[in-house]
């Protein structure tokens, strides 16, 4: 019998792929726990509709991250943050931080999860931050710290 998996399985396949198992394997494990469903005219044209509308999706999102990828080629953006005398911040600048400050100066909205700056930012000065905004798209911006002025 022929079956359409719903979810990834070590033994058969990935998400959406056909395999052929046996009748009773299929019948008596694979359906009644939704881990597949037969493979019918019907589930096949919904399996091929669904493929096309994850490439869409993923053609979207790529150029949305080619967009982005424009937009902040090399940019800088300033973070202001408290520091003391010699320059050394209380705290640490973090990837939320590069996110707002990219969010103030570009309204854009950038995941902090995909933004990595490659030192520990612990003082004042400019820095290198690498945003990985799609598999295949990856750009560097300079990060540029500076004290806060005091407004008391």
């Amino acid at each position: 019998m022929k079956v359409i998996l719903l979810q990834d399985s070590k033994d058969l396949g990935k998400k959406g792929s056909v395999v052929s198992v046996s009748d009773g394997y299929a019948r008596n494990f694979l359906l009644p726990r939704k881990v597949a469903i037969p493979a019918t005219e019907n589930n096949m044209r919904n399996l091929q509709e669904d493929h096309r509308r994850e490439e869409l999706k993923a053609g979207r999102l790529l150029n949305e991250a080619r967009f982005q990828a424009g937009a902040l080629n090399d940019a800088t953006v300033t973070v202001r943050a408290k520091a003391g005398e010699t320059g050394r911040l209380f705290g640490s600048v973090t990837s939320k931080d590069v996110a707002d400050a990219i969010q103030a100066a570009y309204k854009l909205a950038i995941d902090k999860r995909r933004i990595e700056v490659e030192e520990s930012v612990k003082t004042i000065g400019l820095y290198r931050a690498t945003l990985k905004l799609h598999q295949e798209v990856e750009v560097s911006i300079n990060v540029k710290v500076v004290a806060e002025e005091d407004r008391s």
